[in-house]
């Protein structure tokens, strides 16, 4: 007899991220609740996710992260939370902390993370509070006694791996390419579906109660050396590198407005500090997920930028 499967709440299932969990969770055999406020309605891209997710099984809630009430009597119908809400709206959090305290019947919290690890990251003067906000919603997790497990993906692959780590560009480049700090700095991508699948596995799973899951899957841990390498071998041709030191890019930073200056940011934190990687993941306090969950079958950065060169050679 397979042990039931937890009801899940998925909040900000019409998002990039929050669709594949939805996917997942259902796909893993979860009796799967979405959060949906009215607006989405009016919008035929989240109409067509809604209803996909619907066809497939999912249990559309009238509710949002404003409405206590619609949120309690959301929570009180599952015993798993997981939010994927943009960066920007964290905060929005608190509410939710109030409500599965309250509804007391939640046996694990996923809040809305999907990124480094706060509490690890070296950049917290300079990152206009991304990362200290994500921090705040953990501190007030754990001072409520809430159990929770912290997803520490690192970059998804979405995100600057399209263009190598290029900013201001939109796919790789076939000539020059922009190298930052001295290019030996690992760092991780993970394909946004592949973060999903991690998730929804590792909220049922003891070996991560109270702690943070990092995905550090080998194949996903680069540094830019490696990528151009990668890169390379794939077209068939050297690029020319261009060193950008670690005082040359802060001094980009300084002088690009914000937000348009946060990918050199992140750059700069995964890249030159090294804040992926630079530390031992410590089994007290948290697990990776590849070595728990070794039969989730993931893509590779190698075969993501395979997939990069096939598009390149259709648009060409």
């Amino acid at each position: 007899m397979d042990e039931k499967k937890s009801k899940v709440l998925i909040i900000g299932a019409t998002g990039n991220l929050g669709y594949h969990l939805a996917e997942f969770s259902l796909k893993f055999s979860h009796p799967t609740f979405v959060l949906v406020r009215d607006s989405a309605f009016n919008d035929p891209v989240k109409v067509q996710k809604l209803q996909s997710l619907s066809n497939c099984g999912a249990t559309l809630i009238k509710g949002s992260l404003e409405d206590e009430k619609s949120l309690l009597e959301a929570v009180k119908q599952v015993e798993v939370v997981i939010c994927s809400i943009p960066s920007k709206h964290v905060l929005e959090q608190m509410v939710l902390v109030r409500v599965i305290k309250e509804a007391g019947c939640i046996k694990r919290f996923i809040p809305s993370e999907f990124g480094a690890d706060p509490d690890r990251i070296q950049i917290s003067d300079m990152d206009y509070n991304f990362y200290s906000r994500k921090a705040e919603i953990r501190r007030l997790v754990e001072a409520e006694g809430i159990p929770y497990t912290y997803i520490s993906c690192n970059f998804l692959m979405s995100y600057l791996l399209p263009s190598l780590v290029q900013p201001g560009l939109k796919t790789p480049p076939r000539d020059k390419i922009r190298v930052f700090g001295d290019g030996n700095v690992k760092a991780v991508f993970v394909k946004e579906q592949d973060v999903a699948a991690f998730t929804i596995c590792s909220m049922d799973d003891p070996r991560t109660l109270n702690k943070v899951l990092y995905l550090r899957p080998p194949g996903n841990v680069c540094s830019m050396n490696e990528l151009v390498e990668i890169w390379e071998s794939k077209i068939g041709k050297k690029l020319e590198k261009i060193y950008v030191s670690e005082d040359e890019l802060l001094i980009k930073i300084k002088e690009t407005p914000y937000p348009d200056n946060m990918q050199m940011i992140f750059i700069y934190s995964a890249f030159v500090k090294g804040d992926h990687t630079y530390f031992d993941i410590d089994s007290h306090s948290g697990a990776e997920g590849t070595q728990l969950f070794p039969n989730v079958k993931y893509a590779t950065i190698s075969e993501f930028l395979e997939t990069l060169l096939e598009q390149a050679s259709i648009s060409e």
